[in-house]
């Protein structure tokens, strides 16, 4: 789930708009949680290196 999709407890605003402390510090936690290899990959990029990685193992496997 996306930040920008959450609302605050606390002033009912939008987490990603940051208008209280609490928004804030939960934009800044999602923010440093969201570094991972494959955050940033969209799910049809995500798609696209599952099937290429799947036709470089079937040539693999027909080469051996």
């Amino acid at each position: 789930m996306t930040y920008d999709r959450l609302v605050c407890a606390n002033c009912a605003a939008p987490v990603s708009e940051g208008r209280c402390p609490v928004c804030r510090a939960s934009r800044e936690r999602l923010q440093q949680q969201a570094g991972g290899v494959f955050a940033q990959l969209s799910p049809a990029m995500l798609v696209a290196l599952m099937v290429l990685l799947l036709a470089v193992g079937l040539l693999l496997h027909q080469t051996v």
